[in-house]
C-alpha cells in the first residue's frame, strides 16, 4: 500500500493555507512542499479521476479556485480532503504527496499538454458525461 512503507518520507507538519489555496507538507527528510489544491485535485488519486485503468483518467477543468473544506487523517498512512467541488473520494497516501509535491513542475507540464490535446481549457467548467455517476 503507498505509503506504508517504512523508508518512506513521514510528515511532520500539514497545514492547510485557504487563502493562498496550498497543502503545506513538511518531512523528516527535510523536504517541504507547498501543493497548490488544484493540482491536488486534477491529480486525486481517486477512480473518478484516475480510472481503473490506464487509459481511463478523467481530464479535470475548471479546478483553479477549487478549496479544501476538510481533510482528515486516514489511520497513519494519508489524508482525505474534502474539495469545495464536492470531490472527497480521493486518499492521499504520504508518498503520493511527496510525489505530488516533488514533481509539480513536470505534472503541471503534462497537465497542461493534456489540455492542448483535448482542445481543453483549464477553466473550462467539468463536463460530466450523460449516465455518468461520478461527482465533479
Amino acid at each position: 500500500m503507498a505509503g506504508s512503507d517504512r523508508n518512506s518520507p513521514q510528515p511532520t507538519a500539514l497545514t492547510v493555507h485557504q487563502a493562498s489555496k496550498v497543502l503545506e507538507v513538511a518531512f523528516d527528510d527535510g523536504a517541504a512542499f507547498r501543493i497548490p489544491f488544484e493540482l491536488m485535485r486534477v491529480y486525486s488519486p481517486s477512480a473518478e479521476v484516475q480510472g481503473h485503468g490506464p487509459g481511463q483518467e478523467v481530464l479535470q477543468t475548471g479546478k483553479r479556485e477549487v478549496g479544501i473544506e476538510d481533510i482528515i487523517a486516514v489511520g497513519h498512512y494519508a489524508v482525505q480532503p474534502r474539495f469545495s467541488d464536492g470531490h472527497d473520494s480521493g486518499i492521499f497516501s504520504w508518498d503520493y504527496l511527496y510525489h505530488l509535491g516533488s514533481r509539480q513542475a513536470e505534472l503541471w507540464a503534462q497537465y497542461e499538454a493534456r489540455l492542448l490535446a483535448a482542445g481543453a481549457d483549464r477553466d473550462a467548467p467539468m463536463i460530466v458525461a450523460q449516465g455518468s455517476s461520478c461527482k465533479h
